[in-house]
């Protein structure tokens, strides 16, 4: 969700065109589903995805890895997605691309993409319950929350959206009581 400003606006035609693509052809489906599965198996596998960052390798051998590792398991359409970056030496962005793509599938299926920084992993429950608020407050049809445990916020959780923050961490608490404490005691 976060990342390097750069690349996502570099990433971003690509996806748009992308999307275009895949509602003109009606196979929005497919290739979310391939993206999807995509970034779930390149979050496990970062080898790979080093290797096809790398500057130093060749584009035929990123395109015979891409064919041998991927192309039994991806839609046509997606896979000669994943060529065309190969071939113009973009593939350094499939990550960005693939985050730009499903932000705007989300956004088109009112989706939301809320980022959550929390002390302790939550259980099942409070998982469930904080969508649950979240779509209250957001009047979005359904939540995609990416979770990460920071044990420096002592306790509590901080929500990121696209255009709010809230924190309620005790990490925050404690540096709001310690700026009063310096106000007050400063007299």
């Amino acid at each position: 969700m976060s990342g390097n400003p750069l690349t996502s606006k570099i990433a971003a035609p690509y996806a748009r065109a992308l999307f275009d693509f895949s509602v003109e052809k009606n196979i929005m489906h497919q290739i979310t589903a391939d993206f999807q599965n995509l970034d779930i198996f390149l979050e496990e596998t970062p080898e790979l995805l080093e290797y096809l960052t790398n500057p130093i390798v060749k584009q035929e051998v990123k395109s015979g890895i891409l064919t041998k590792t991927l192309k039994s398991q991806l839609n046509t359409e997606t896979f000669n997605f994943l060529m065309v970056l190969v071939e113009r030496d973009r593939i350094n962005l499939l990550t960005s691309v693939i985050d730009a793509y499903l932000e705007l599938i989300y956004q088109t299926a009112s989706i939301k993409m809320i980022e959550v920084s929390t002390a302790s992993a939550f259980t099942n429950l409070q998982k469930d319950t904080l969508i649950q608020k979240l779509k209250e407050l957001t009047n979005a049809r359904e939540i995609r929350l990416v979770i990460n445990v920071d044990p420096s916020l002592i306790g509590g959780f901080l929500i990121k959206t696209e255009s709010k923050v809230i924190d309620f961490t005790v990490k925050n608490q404690l540096q709001k009581l310690a700026k009063h404490l310096d106000t007050v005691l400063e007299i």
